[in-house]
Formats: structure tokens, C-alpha cells, sequence
């Protein structure tokens, strides 16, 4: 008999790891006990991250170029989460808002709160 991990409140980092490794595994669940702990794992890494991170006050476009820069990832690798090319140029040069689909693929990819990534920015005039 296989036994599930019970989950408390995330107070270490390798409890964090250990969370955000088992939410990848139950992000798909939409019944069941899956699916609760699938929520019960969003609200407890949003809770640590909220606590413990000290994230800069910068536009959703600035922090994923952070991230990027981070992770030593390129335009490229979020066009592999996203699916498109085109768009994620227009995004990064502020030609394109960031769509509810990637806000939901980047934070899990660049492990960002989506609150950072729904924040308002200026996109850039593009009549001039």
C-alpha cells in the first residue's frame, strides 16, 4: 500500500521542493483526492513563496526576463512551453500582453506567483 505524503504548512526549502515536485505530478487532477491535494499544494506554495520571497517591484515582462536570466533560459524555451514564437517575441518587446494561458505557463515554468505576472504594464505605442 502506497502512502500519500500528508501535507503541513511549507517551512523549508526542501519541503518547498518536495511540494512544487508533487503539485507537477497532480496539476492535471480535476476529481478526487488528487485534485484536493492538487489545491491544498497551490495555497501552501503560495503561502512560502509569499513569505519567503523578496521579489522586486518590476513589470511582469522585466521579472520573466529575470527568470529567464536566472535559469539561463531564452525566448526559445518559453516558446516551448507556450507554443509560439511570434507571440512570445511581441511579448518580451512589449508589443503583446501576456495572455491568461501564459500567465498559467510561466509562473509554473519560471516557478513565479501568478500575482506577480497579472500586474499592470505599459504595452508600447505601436501607432508610432
Amino acid at each position: 500500500m502506497i502512502k500519500k505524503p500528508q501535507w503541513f504548512l511549507i517551512e523549508t526549502e526542501e519541503a518547498y521542493d518536495n511540494a512544487v515536485a508533487r503539485y507537477e505530478e497532480v496539476k492535471h487532477s480535476t476529481l478526487g483526492a488528487e485534485h484536493q491535494e492538487k489545491l491544498l499544494l497551490a495555497h501552501l506554495i503560495e503561502n512560502f513563496e509569499n513569505k519567503n520571497w523578496d521579489l522586486p517591484e518590476v513589470d511582469p515582462i522585466q521579472m520573466i526576463k529575470i527568470r529567464m536570466d536566472d535559469f539561463g533560459y531564452k525566448p526559445s524555451d518559453l516558446a516551448a512551453v507556450y507554443g509560439d514564437k511570434g507571440t512570445i517575441s511581441k511579448v518580451l518587446n512589449y508589443k503583446q500582453p501576456l495572455s491568461l494561458t501564459m500567465i498559467r505557463k510561466f509562473s509554473a515554468f519560471l516557478h513565479l506567483p501568478a500575482s506577480v505576472l497579472v500586474r499592470e504594464y505599459e504595452l508600447t505605442n505601436l501607432s508610432k
